[in-house]
């Protein structure tokens, strides 16, 4: 309710008296009219009752919930340590293994080595896919990446594995071609010998100008050009290096589908017209490579047309579990996965895996074992 006209003139004289004009009695019985009444349940004046004094008994810490709460942390901490004694345990059955291989199956960077490995396989991939993780922080991680990608292709060039493709999330080997197309070239050299042993290095990225090695002579014509009628040696077939990353996988299908939308809404396009075909043909025409340059008998050059290399027939993901990271989908439907473990990292991720020959070779071999089923 509102103040009266004359309480409020009592109660401002005694403000500009400074207190001295009521009594602390006066002042509640001047304030008592105004205040709402008070609550019996809940008075301050009243003693509490002994039902109200048992109720707040109840709800002052107890023995059974602190119980509770440290066999809870204690079940954490057994839960922590059994699985973290199984993780190390794995890593070391793995490692040893790995170490075991190693020392039995060794490439010396003799490509002989790798093809007496390989030579009892039932089959080899035609397209081998790796999956990559980079680390940027590390000093010298960049030339320590490269060298990994080299040792790849040369071990999928001495296993006559004709294409790789590497992919890596953030492309940034698609920035530095040349210097990658150099490394290439010059492990090839290091395991095959110089031009015309080595095999011929090709190297493409999607959405990106192509990248070809220097022109080698085949061993044939190496050999024709020498005087030399007929060439006894192996033929040594080239190697394509496909460099992936995660633009090439999302971003490539909104663009795709942008583009349609925006023929269609311009009438360039009928809308019947955009299935499943196209979008497929379009999608691959992503990732295609050019066809290998051959040349008939009056070396007369064929002309060179875009090849779609298909879905990878094996892929190795170099990390302690399965994570594509953004791998393009639609190139793995019918593709062997192949995880390496957490032999060469932690199982957090946060370490990355080395590429090993061992893991490689462990790898063509689960290939070999598996057995494609396709479905009805």
């Amino acid at each position: 309710m509102p103040f009266t006209k004359g309480d409020t003139a009592v109660y401002r004289r005694d403000v500009a008296s400074q207190g001295q004009h009521l009594s602390t009695a006066e002042r509640e019985r001047l304030l008592r009219s105004y205040l709402p009444a008070p609550d019996s349940t809940t008075s301050p004046l009243k003693p509490p009752t002994a039902s109200e004094t048992h109720v707040k008994r109840k709800h002052r810490p107890r023995v059974r919930p602190f119980i509770k709460n440290k066999i809870h942390l204690l079940l954490y901490f057994l839960i922590q340590l059994v699985f973290g004694i199984y993780i190390r345990l794995r890593q070391i059955y793995h490692a040893t293994g790995d170490r075991i291989i190693a020392i039995l199956h060794y490439h010396h960077r003799t490509p002989e080595y790798i093809q007496k490995d390989i030579r009892n396989l039932s089959r080899i991939p035609e397209h081998l896919s790796v999956v990559l993780n980079y680390k940027s922080e590390d000093d010298g991680a960049l030339e320590a990446f490269m060298d990994e990608v080299a040792e790849l292709c040369a071990w999928s060039a001495a296993a006559g594995i004709p294409l790789l493709s590497v992919y890596e999330k953030s492309g940034i080997l698609k920035s530095y071609m040349s210097t990658l197309e150099e490394l290439v070239n010059q492990k090839l050299i290091s395991y095959f010998g110089a031009a015309p042993a080595a095999p011929k290095l090709r190297v493409f990225a999607p959405n990106h100008p192509t990248s070809l090695s220097s022109p080698q002579l085949s061993p044939q014509i190496a050999a024709q050009r020498n005087g030399v009628t007929e060439f006894r040696g192996p033929s040594i077939p080239g190697i394509d290096l496909l460099l992936l990353s995660a633009t090439d996988g999302r971003d490539t299908l909104v663009d795709l589908t942008k583009t349609l939308t925006e023929m269609a809404q311009a009438h360039k396009l009928r809308s019947k017209d955009i299935t499943s075909d196209l979008v497929n043909a379009e999608i691959s025409a992503t990732t295609a490579v050019p066809s290998q340059d051959g040349r008939s008998a009056g070396h007369v050059a064929r002309p060179q047309k875009e090849v779609d290399p298909g879905e990878p027939d094996l892929l190795i993901v170099f990390g302690p579990y399965v994570k594509l990271d953004g791998y393009p989908p639609w190139q793995i439907r019918l593709t062997e996965i192949f995880c390496v473990g957490d032999s060469g990292g932690d199982i957090s991720g946060r370490g990355s895996t080395r590429v090993e020959y061992q893991a490689f070779l462990r790898g063509l071999w689960r290939y070999a074992r598996a057995e494609m089923r396709f479905g009805s």
